[in-house]
């Protein structure tokens, strides 16, 4: 009895084997010959459609602030130009002395033709033109300059914060801020800079303003404890638009002074319209004029190319410049 069951175990076990190989096998000829069988009408794919986003214009609030990353450093020297072609006659101050705005520097006197022909002397005060201290001064009794040529420099004893601003944001800076908001990384609290200014660079440097953008600068106040190198960010008010239409700036062709939106009309075609811009933060525009509040309009400008910091509807993503929502 044993020695049966022994046999039939032996025998048994092969054959199960061969089935589950023969199953294998046919299962690879069919995939083989007859792969067509599995075509696309019997699959399920998730699928997208590319559609066209509408907007309906509403109103809000835009805050215009203009945010960039600066530096300290030490104000520039002033240079102290002479007042007339001659010869320095006095000498009312030293090399490295601290001066006052208006103190006297020195004095130049020139020999001159009166308008009737006859010979005269002229004299001229040199002032400083900041208070400082003075760099850069050599003059001496009997030295010569002609008027506008510095006779030395004053350096303030304040610091400037300064960065550079992309030049299409100028748009932004219109009514050009006179202050901006500092706050240095591990410094002080946040603090109020006035005199600003924005330096464009010379024809000689205009490859590099093109790079980098033009220069916004202005005043740390006195009473602020500051260290040349330190990094700062600057935030410039331009300005608040409150309760006024508002679009994405993805929806407007230009998004200064004037620009054009494409209107949804009744019957679902698009109308090209001119709208007239206000204030922007750089992903909303104020519409003065051209819309209504309820108007809807499209999204994106038709075959515009997002930007890298352009923001899309949850719904959507960029795919081949084109805006892809499901």
């Amino acid at each position: 009895m044993g020695f049966q069951l022994g046999v039939a175990r032996r025998w048994v076990f092969p054959i199960i084997w061969m089935l589950i190989f023969g199953v294998i096998a046919a299962a690879l000829v069919k995939f083989a010959f007859f792969g067509d069988a599995l075509n696309a009408e019997s699959l399920e794919y998730p699928t997208v459609a590319i559609e066209e986003q509408h907007y309906q214009v509403a109103t809000g609030t835009i805050t215009n602030d203009v945010e960039l990353t600066g530096s300290i450093a030490a104000a520039a020297p002033v240079p102290i130009p002479a007042t007339l072609s001659g010869e320095v006659r006095e000498v009312a101050v030293s090399a490295g002395q601290s001066v006052k705005k208006g103190q006297e520097i020195l004095k130049l006197r020139a020999e001159v033709v009166n308008p009737d022909g006859t010979s005269g002397t002229q004299w001229k005060i040199v002032e400083a033109p900041a208070s400082g201290k003075l760099t850069d001064f050599t003059a001496l009794v009997g030295s010569s300059f002609q008027v506008g040529s510095p006779v030395g420099n004053v350096a303030p004893p304040s610091y400037i914060v300064s960065g550079t601003v992309p030049s299409e944001q100028l748009y932004r800076l219109v009514d050009r801020p006179t202050e901006a908001t500092v706050a240095i990384n591990g410094g002080p609290a946040p603090f109020t800079c006035t005199g600003l200014s924005i330096t464009f660079a010379s024809a000689s440097d205009a490859g590099a303003e093109a790079a980098t953008g033009p220069t916004v600068s202005c005043t740390v106040p006195s009473d602020v404890v500051v260290f040349p190198g330190l990094t700062a960010d600057i935030t410039i008010a331009g300005g608040i638009a409150e309760d006024v239409m508002m679009v994405p700036i993805t929806a407007v062709e230009g998004v200064a002074g004037t620009g054009n939106v494409h209107f949804i009309m009744p019957d679902g075609t698009t109308e090209l319209r001119e709208v007239v811009l206000g204030l922007n933060d750089g992903v909303n525009v104020e519409v003065v004029s051209g819309l209504e509040v309820g108007d809807t309009i499209l999204q994106f400008v038709p075959g515009a190319e997002a930007g890298d910091d352009e923001v899309l509807p949850d719904n959507c993503f960029k795919e081949a410049d084109e805006v892809v929502c499901y």
